[in-house]
């Protein structure tokens, strides 16, 4: 089987309130999370307490970002836009050349399975380079949507 790559797309055009960190370290993670569920809670997500859309966003904004800090290079900034139907989830660090690889024929217990839990949770995601950084992004549903298992 061919390698899976992390689709090269460029960013949807979001509009709506702008959310960014500037991370250095992963143990500013915590903090960033933290800081964007007080942001979610703020604008009154969820809506619904069945709802988890704002906790994958969390967690999408959690694999991107770690991931910008562990395969990238500083800076990284992790950018939220809430739009109307949703989130666009924009994660950026200074390795252009370093395209996103999800793991293939690894073992789940070795992790690495970020981009692919991303992609699945996103109704739409890719990545672009733009003025010397590579962005890596995501467009989540305020919403959980219902989808089929995937294969991976």
């Amino acid at each position: 089987m061919g390698r899976r790559s992390w689709p090269l797309r460029p960013l949807p055009d979001g509009r709506g309130e702008v959310w960014r960190w500037k991370l250095g370290a992963l143990a500013e993670l915590p903090a960033a999370r933290s800081g964007l569920r007080g942001l979610l809670g703020a604008l009154g997500f969820p809506r619904d307490p069945e709802d988890v859309a704002a906790e994958q966003l969390i967690l999408a904004f959690d694999e991107l970002a770690s991931n910008g800090l562990r395969h990238g290079e500083c800076p990284v900034v992790a950018t939220v836009i809430a739009g109307s139907g949703g989130w666009l989830l924009d994660v950026s660090d200074g390795a252009p050349d370093s395209m996103p690889a999800p793991a293939v024929d690894r073992d789940p217990a070795q992790g690495g399975l970020g981009l692919h839990l991303v992609a699945r949770l996103s109704v739409a995601h890719g990545w672009y380079v733009d003025d010397g950084c590579k962005h890596v992004w995501a467009c989540l549903p305020a919403r959980t949507v219902e989808r089929a298992p995937a294969l991976i």
